[in-house]
């Protein structure tokens, strides 16, 4: 059976905002759960590094920042599969990661951030 998580920060207002459109992106298909309720050292992660960046565990394996949304999306079976694939191509890949982290750096001055959401 494959397991699937995609974990988030959920003391950022940001974050959570975008765990809550995601969750409904998704259907629900893949579990999106905060860091902050989960047993991370049994995941082979640690707050230090959930704290930073969204992660998608796969089948025990990790993705993070850009290509774990991309592989949410992906894994969705949905008409945002699509968007998933898009973000994964070269030249794409790279600016969504460049994006996700200027994103994530800023997030407390996003709308739905508080200046609980700066790193």
């Amino acid at each position: 059976m494959e397991s699937r998580l995609f974990i988030f920060d959920g003391d950022c207002a940001f974050c959570s905002s975008a765990a809550r459109v995601f969750r409904k992106m998704i259907r629900g298909r893949v579990p999106i759960i905060p860091y902050q309720h989960l047993d991370l050292a049994s995941l082979g992660l640690s707050e230090e590094l959930t704290s930073k960046a969204v992660y998608y565990v796969r089948d025990g394996k990790f993705l993070v920042a850009a290509e774990a949304i991309a592989q949410l999306f992906i894994d969705s079976k949905t008409i945002w599969a699509l968007a998933g694939a898009v973000l994964k191509l070269p030249g794409v890949k790279q600016l969504a990661r460049v994006v996700y982290y200027w994103i994530a750096a800023n997030r407390h001055r996003l709308p739905g951030g508080t200046p609980e959401c700066s790193l």
